[in-house]
């Protein structure tokens, strides 16, 4: 992966926390807004949090209708940046996230949906608040892998997070999350997988020279009277095909998924 110079990286880095820090104004200014204009704004600072640390990217997810429920495979935190540049949206969280210095902060504030892990009663009860804003219209997002991975495979998907969609009958939007250097070739420089810290990550992207991000609209499914695995391994194995990788040997059923 090509690497810009020191200096040009640190100032990416200066700049990003500097974003940062106007984020939570922002959030703190525009708590009184109306949800659309909270989502105009939160799509705006994705995509100069992207400029800032030299990621390329010019997608839309506009043609998405209101109301459908993402499914996307997960490499790195900057995935939720990329996709909230194409079109802002809620996503549902692993109540760990809640806890990080500053970061749980923003993302409790931006309209996003917490998960506990390991606790059934409380992904039901977060299922029924999804299925819920999904009526009223809003955009969810989910990545069902429960985990980051190096972006050269997809995970498993864990199915107990779609059920909202069997309940509220919404349309099921798999999207193929990918990212390439200045080569064109598949680049796994922003992963958050395995012992990389999140520090470690953001050097990384910020050390990079012609990121970009790329994310392939897939056929949306429609539940039906599908079952939550069966429309799970759908969705995965669109977004598997998509990224050029081997299909998926099933999909599991737990509830704690990302």
């Amino acid at each position: 992966m090509p690497v810009i110079a020191p200096l040009c990286s640190w100032l990416r880095l200066l700049r990003c926390g500097l974003h940062l820090l106007w984020g939570a104004a922002v959030i703190l200014a525009s708590s009184p807004c109306s949800p659309a204009r909270r989502l105009a704004i939160k799509g705006r600072w994705s995509r100069q949090l992207l400029g800032i640390l030299g990621v390329q990217f010019d997608a839309s997810l506009s043609a998405i209708p209101s109301g459908s429920l993402i499914v996307a495979n997960h490499i790195s935190w900057l995935d939720v940046f990329v996709l909230n540049a194409a079109r802002p949206m809620a996503f549902v969280v692993k109540a760990d996230v809640r806890g990080w210095p500053f970061i749980g902060w923003l993302v409790a504030h931006t309209d996003n949906v917490f998960l506990r892990r390991g606790s059934g009663s409380h992904a039901r009860a977060v299922n029924h608040e999804i299925a819920t804003r999904l009526i009223a219209g809003e955009i969810i997002a989910i990545f069902p892998e429960g985990t980051t991975s190096d972006g050269v495979e997809v995970l498993p998907f864990h199915s107990a997070l779609l059920q909202p969609a069997l309940d509220a009958r919404s349309p099921v939007q798999p999207l193929a999350l990918a990212y390439h250097d200045a080569t064109g070739s598949r680049s796994q420089t922003p992963a958050y997988a395995g012992e990389t810290s999140l520090w470690q990550s953001l050097r990384a992207i910020a050390a990079a020279r012609g990121l970009k991000a790329s994310i392939t609209l897939l056929p949306p499914l429609s539940p039906g009277e599908t079952k939550r695995r069966e429309l799970a391994a759908s969705a995965r194995e669109a977004i598997a095909a998509a990224l050029g990788v081997p299909p998926a040997i099933s999909s599991t059923d737990y509830s704690s998924g990302n």
